[in-house]
């Protein structure tokens, strides 16, 4: 699926089956929520915590995967909302990228 695929397909979703957007606001609210989950992952996985119960760290990976998915899809809804074509977004973030940081990286000794 492309990344106009997927916004097309969120779009369509909302519109029938989640009846409407929920706010910007909401849903940027929604996004952070997301992301700490995310980062709960993380810290368990990569971190220095641990989970609480097996089950948890049995399936660690595909929680953090389903996290993972569920900050894309608020990320596309608030896409869609502001008439943001993620795709066009992400090539100029490329070409900025390219500029900015050509060499930056390759000079960095800390790397």
């Amino acid at each position: 699926m492309t990344i106009d695929e997927a916004q097309r397909t969120i779009d369509h979703w909302i519109n029938t089956v989640g009846v409407r957007y929920f706010s910007e606001l909401t849903n940027m609210a929604i996004l952070t929520e997301e992301i700490g989950e995310l980062s709960r992952h993380m810290a368990r996985i990569y971190g220095d915590q641990s989970y609480r119960k097996a089950e948890d760290e049995k399936n660690a990976r595909d929680l953090m995967a389903d996290e993972m998915a569920d900050v894309l899809w608020v990320l596309i809804c608030l896409a869609n909302q502001t008439g943001t074509n993620l795709t066009k977004a992400l090539e100029k973030n490329f070409e900025k990228k390219n500029i900015r940081d050509a060499d930056r990286h390759l000079n960095n000794k800390k790397l």
